[in-house]
């Protein structure tokens, strides 16, 4: 089943929440990749935060740059 954009929003709202949020104030302006199962990577930059999550747990993953609203998202 292909989750729709709004389920995608709502998927990504709440990992952030949970697992993104709490990093906010020791890592602000960093990007993290947070796994299907709430497992994080952090980097300074998309593509190496990306290349390091992709190694670590593979695609399915959210993208977000902490303290901002920006998301990606590769498969």
């Amino acid at each position: 089943m292909i989750a729709t954009d709004q389920q995608r929003k709502l998927q990504a709202s709440a990992r952030y929440e949970r697992y993104g949020k709490p990093l906010e104030v020791a890592h602000r302006g960093q990007y993290v990749a947070i796994s299907p199962s709430g497992e994080t990577v952090l980097a300074p930059s998309v593509l190496e935060v990306v290349e390091k999550a992709s190694e670590a747990f593979g695609p399915g993953s959210f993208v977000f740059k902490l303290g901002a609203k920006a998301v990606w998202r590769w498969r």
